[in-house]
């Protein structure tokens, strides 16, 4: 077996290049690596170790080789010293609404600068080996103890990896596609044998290992649309890699294990460093971004932090522990955020989570390099104008009544006479934000999708214009979930439009005693009554009959999603529970839709920068629907909800109907409130279009 393909021979080699080093140095004294020097140390300190792991592989691979199993795992493999020197980078992803017109965001690319080594400082290599590889600078591309050590662990019940950063750098670019999503016994196998190589192949000793160093810091991707160490430091700290601070090398450290979680934008809070001006606001020009203490990633850059006490190798002359223990307590705070130039940037970003989980799957959809990278071309259900007009109305609601300028902003919104006095009456209600979604019932398909009231906008803490409600928040629906509570009612048989329940003050238990806002009791009222009034105690009630276990369980049949703390409670059928509102846009679209509850749809085709279509596969069928309730509870929810709209029917909500011109449209509308009015939801639908081709417009508001 030739030298280059026997690992045996690989890691005999490099023991031995290791240990002869090591005594040239014993007896020189000096030069680059000698004993003084801080790189040198390291390799002393990571010597015996190495041969400890050495000596356990050696036995490893003398056995696999024995079968002859080495040369059946390495076929195929190519020479990954070639494959690192021929690395290319990034290809931006293009982003599209249905038309495949109009762009709307561009991901990837423009957030890279490939920096070499030595402009790397020594620092944030050591805070970078300190958490994700500990024996970088000695091991022979894999470490055998990390491994058991990590097997151990698992068969506790505390399952972590154990992968270096040379198998992390061999796993993201220098196996082939066949391996990275076939059998991940066989690929963890090729990905050791992989890593061996390009330790042998590179340069000896500590010049090989800055190769592998520079690749991946490189190639990494830190979140907020940053692939390399030197476009995050810009992106989120506006500073070249040898201005940043001890802490700010830290954190880009702590962000490899998880970059969307740990995104410090995300995570980040604004403050204002001057007073608040009478609406509540922070003069522009004068907040910034901070990440609180107690956030996941800054306990993480901690913890990088403490392992640089004892596992710095570059800078153990030159940063003290003083150094690092100060570090601990540095406030992390974000340079000015220029905005994305994005069209409907929440929606661009879960078509980013939906296209990362078509490529690699759904558990590792948000840290899928290749939606960055591959320079694909993805058309999406989105329908623009549709978008600027849910925009518009979301901003003119939560926005306009808490600036000093509001006439100014409905005029430049175009907002119409006879709609500024109901938004104008919204100022000093403490609305700070909103969102909306549009979905079609027929096909799941989301064709208007708004986050909050504004991506780019200032504000206060009560509006962080980048977290997205819709889809992301957790929110009490109020009432507007009780017709999916009816409707599993009537579907099951257990109620009918005509049940009678008794509306009077009634004590559930522990003096849970629920009324309306007006505080009467109307006594008898069938189920139909109480929907389209939307009555606390019957809602209850009717909870009772189907089973409050039960109505939890089947409310998650309509896509439904709880925090997973989430247990049955008699207020659930009044909407305490908390949920995404886009779940419950997609429940509403299964009433619209005769009762099938169809796939939520962001991404209609995707294509490859070749031009190939990638998705939906060739002769795909289209996505069906699962039946939830039957046709016919559906449409006596509907035909309840219906009266909504009608004032002869509900005169205080029937002022809101649809009209087209002169004729009113049949729509299906439903409000939910919390008793603190820190929700405030409405959900509602129109009836479907004769055309079986056009979509059944289904609306929901936070």
């Amino acid at each position: 077996m030739p030298e280059h393909r026997n690992p045996y021979a690989t890691v005999s080699r490099l023991m031995q290049t290791s240990l002869a080093r090591r005594q040239r140095h014993r007896r020189n004294g000096n030069g680059r690596g000698a004993p003084g020097s801080r790189v040198a140390r390291g390799f002393a300190v990571g010597v015996p170790l190495f041969l400890f792991a050495s000596l356990l592989l050696l036995g490893v691979v003398g056995l696999v080789a024995a079968v002859g199993a080495y040369g059946y795992f390495a076929e195929g493999l190519q020479d990954p010293k070639q494959l690192l020197q021929n690395l290319t980078f990034d290809q931006q992803t293009i982003i599209y609404d249905r038309t495949g017109r109009i762009e709307l965001a561009r991901l990837g690319a423009l957030k890279r600068d490939v920096v070499p080594y030595d402009q790397i400082p020594p620092a944030l290599v050591d805070a970078t080996t300190s958490i994700e590889d500990k024996t970088f600078w000695a091991n022979a591309g894999f470490d055998p103890v990390g491994i058991i050590s990590a097997g151990l662990d698992t068969l506790r019940g505390n399952e972590r990896g154990a992968s270096t950063i040379t198998q992390q750098l061999v796993r993201q670019r220098l196996l082939p596609a066949e391996v990275i999503n076939g059998d991940k016994y066989q690929r963890k196998i090729k990905e050791i044998i992989q890593s061996i190589r390009l330790t042998q192949e590179l340069p000896p000793g500590q010049a090989g290992k800055e190769a592998i160093m520079e690749a991946y810091l490189n190639q990494n991707f830190y979140g907020n649309q940053s692939y390399g160490v030197a476009a995050a430091a810009q992106s989120y700290f506006g500073k070249p890699l040898d201005k940043l601070s001890l802490a700010q090398m830290a954190i880009l450290a702590a962000l490899p294990k998880s970059p969307t979680n740990y995104d410090l934008v995300k995570n980040a809070e604004e403050e204002c460093s001057v007073a608040l001006d009478s609406k509540g606001d922070c003069p522009t020009g004068k907040s910034h971004l901070v990440v609180p203490a107690d956030s996941a990633i800054v306990v993480r850059r901690n913890a990088v932090l403490q392992a640089m006490l004892t596992n710095r190798v570059l800078t153990r002359t030159t940063v003290t522990d003083a150094q690092i223990q100060a570090a601990m307590k540095e406030p992390v705070v974000l340079s000015p955020q220029s905005s994305a130039q994005w069209k409907a940037a929440h929606f661009v970003w879960q078509v980013r989570s939906q296209l990362g989980a078509l490529l690699c799957g759904a558990p590792d959809a948000d840290n899928c390099e290749k939606v960055d990278t591959g320079g694909y071309r993805v058309t999406t259900t989105l329908d623009w104008k549709m978008q600027q007009t849910t925009e518009k109305w979301v901003y003119a609601a939560a926005r306009a009544p808490n600036r000093k300028d509001t006439n100014a902003i409905l005029s430049r919104l175009k907002i119409p006479s006879a709609d500024r006095t109901w938004i104008r009456q919204l100022e000093g209600k403490s609305i700070n934000n909103a969102a909306a979604g549009i979905e079609d019932a027929r096909t799941g398909q989301i064709l208007a999708y708004v986050g909050s009231a504004s991506y780019t906008d200032s504000g206060n803490k009560k509006f962080q214009p980048q977290f997205d409600v819709l889809g992301v928040g957790w929110r009490q629906p109020g009432s507007a979930i009780k017709p999916i509570d009816y409707a599993i009612g009537i579907d099951e048989g257990t109620l009918t439009a005509a049940t009678m329940f008794m509306d009077v003050v009634t004590n559930f238990g522990n003096d849970f005693t629920p009324t309306q806002a007006d505080g009467l009791e109307r006594g008898p009222v069938r189920l139909r009554s109480a929907l389209q009034f939307s009555l606390n105690v019957p809602a209850i009630k009717a909870g009772y009959y189907i089973g409050i276990s039960h109505e939890l369980a089947r409310t998650r049949d309509f896509g439904i999603r709880y925090q997973k703390a989430a247990i049955p409670v008699v207020s659930q059928s009044i909407g305490t529970q908390v949920m995404h509102p886009i779940d419950l846009l997609g429940a509403y679209s299964t009433i619209a839709n005769g009762g099938v509850l169809m796939p939520r749809t962001l991404i209609l085709s995707v294509t490859d920068a070749n031009g190939t279509q990638v998705w939906p596969p060739t002769g795909a069928k289209a996505p069906q629907g699962k039946k939830v309730i039957s046709p016919q509870a559906a449409y006596i929810v509907t035909d309840i909800l219906k009266g909504n709209t009608e004032p002869d029917v509900n005169p205080f909500w029937g002022a809101w109907r649809i009209v087209d011109g002169d004729k009113r449209r049949e729509a299906a509308y439903k409000t939910g409130t919390t008793s603190d009015n820190k929700d405030v939801t409405a959900f509602g639908f129109l009836a479907p279009p004769e055309d079986p081709k056009a979509p059944q417009l289904v609306v929901g508001i936070w």
